[in-house]
């Protein structure tokens, strides 16, 4: 009776075992150590289009792409040997109608009960993930080939206008010399004002085409309480005569990954700024500090100056030649330097802001 139940209980998960074998929406065969199928379900026939019969009476290798031949070699050594229980490995194959199709193959060795080994292999069809990967990359190059040819566009642009700029200059300086009287002519100034204002925006433009991504290995650990101080000291007699109070909270432990020139830039920029806005109805205090977000060291730059309506400008906020409060000495370039100095770094930058309360503004380093 036991044994009854035994064989029994038996078949049922043989049953069990089959039905799983068959009804599996992935393509799973036995295959032996020679690379023959001994055994596939319906989803193996589905995925390369053939039926159980031609697949038997074919040698596998012949619907593998040739370039694909190799891929299993190493790895099947290893599990042979023992050194590893499974592996998977990509390749592509022929389907019956021409089409090339990528497989995802996990194998792993079973034992029969002869003690023969053989091979399970599983096939997870990702031809549509390797087409999107590949137009992925397609796309990736389009973009890095037109940015490098907009970069050297932007080198010729700038230069050109730097060299014409400069001649435009050099010829009002030399009518000035030659035509004294030219100095009282209304026109001559405004042409004069005009060549000044065309060299101050090539020089804006000169400073945004240097910028570049940095490379990770051409950026240097840089104390961030030091550069935070340094920048403070350099604008104390801005902020003596605004009255302004600047409260440096950052702990002096704290490193980032960055270019020297770009942080003092940054830091300086935003500290500047902060004092330029500062609202006439309280005294400005600033306030700096530092903190840990995953890979990143973030810095906070907090003021209670003037603040930005981010509903009506936040999506202008870092554009070039942007202004947003009646600052005489305001022309929209600082911020939008700044944010393409931090993004090189490899970084960003976050800003909340409410009209007459203030402003903070975070800035993502990477951490050294």
């Amino acid at each position: 009776m036991k044994v009854s139940n035994h064989l029994r209980n038996f078949s049922n998960a043989y049953d069990v075992l089959e039905r799983t074998f068959n009804n599996t929406y992935n393509g799973i065969a036995i295959v032996n150590l020679n690379g023959n199928w001994l055994k596939v379900n319906e989803s193996v026939c589905d995925i390369f289009g053939y039926t159980r019969w031609e697949l038997f009476n074919m040698d596998i290798n012949n619907i593998v792409y040739a370039q694909d031949l190799g891929v299993h070699e190493e790895k099947f050594e290893n599990l042979i040997n023992g050194k590893i229980d499974k592996y998977r490995v990509k390749q592509r194959y022929f389907h019956k109608d021409g089409s090339i199709i990528w497989m995802l193959i996990s194998v792993s060795l079973v034992y029969f009960k002869e003690g023969k080994p053989h091979m399970i292999w599983q096939f997870t069809d990702i031809t549509n993930r390797k087409k999107s990967e590949d137009k992925l990359k397609t796309m990736l190059s389009v973009a890095k080939e037109q940015n490098e040819r907009l970069t050297s566009f932007a080198d010729i642009v700038t230069h050109n206008l730097r060299s014409h700029s400069g001649n435009l200059s050099a010829l009002t300086g030399f009518l000035e010399e030659d035509y004294a009287n030219l100095i009282e002519n209304e026109n001559f100034q405004l042409l004069k004002q005009a060549i000044d204002n065309l060299q101050e925006t090539v020089s804006h433009l000169t400073q945004v085409a240097k910028i570049r991504e940095i490379e990770e290995s051409k950026m240097e650990a840089l104390n961030l309480y030091d550069y935070t101080e340094k920048a403070t000291y350099n604008i104390i007699t801005l902020a003596q005569n605004a009255e302004a109070i600047i409260y440096n909270h950052i702990d002096d432990a704290v490193y980032i990954k960055g270019i020297p020139a770009y942080l003092d830039s940054i830091i300086l920029n935003f500290l500047t700024n902060a004092i330029k806005y500062r609202s006439e109805k309280r005294k400005p205090i600033i306030e700096l500090s530092s903190e840990f977000r995953d890979e990143f060291v973030v810095l906070k730059i907090k003021d209670n100056g003037l603040g930005i309506d981010l509903e009506k400008f936040g999506d202008k906020l870092f554009q070039m030649y942007n202004t947003f409060h009646c600052n005489a000495d305001a022309i929209g370039i600082g911020l939008f330097i700044t944010k393409n100095h931090i993004e090189s770094m490899g970084g960003k930058v976050e800003v909340k802001s409410d009209v007459d309360v203030g402003t903070e503004f975070t800035i993502y380093f990477k951490k050294p």
